[in-house]
Formats: C-alpha cells, structure tokens, sequence
C-alpha cells in the first residue's frame, strides 16, 4: 500500500508545522494560523505543534461536507 504520491505509508503522528503543512498543501504560516485561532485539530508535543493525519483528513471531509460559504 502506498500515499497518493507513491510513498510508502508513515505513522498516523505529524510532527512540526513543516509536516502538517506538506500533508495539507499549504504553508507553515497558516499551519501556526490554523492551529493558534482551533480551527485545525492540533496539539503541542514539547512545545511542537502536532497532529494526527486520521484527525486532518477527517476534518478536511467535514469541511467538505459543508455547504459553500458557511
């Protein structure tokens, strides 16, 4: 089994903004934004942000699922 880009699969835990941000498509800028203001799942791991992939691609569906503009 492999990623959608070909890699094989990694653990569930991102560790840092630069990974959050790669698994996302998005910068690290807005992975700090995202996180500070709650609306991304995340946690601090040692003063590191942190998340889950389940946790991110369940709320990426949740967005999803909203109708435009909410």
């Amino acid at each position: 089994m492999t990623e959608p880009d070909g890699r094989p699969p990694e653990g569930d835990l991102l560790m840092g903004a630069d990974a959050i941000a790669r698994f996302l498509g998005i910068s690290r800028r807005q992975v700090y934004r995202l996180a500070n203001d709650g609306i991304m799942p995340s946690f601090k791991l040692g003063g590191t942000v942190a998340a889950r992939r389940s946790s991110l691609t369940r709320w990426l569906e949740d967005l999803e699922k909203r109708p435009a503009g909410d």
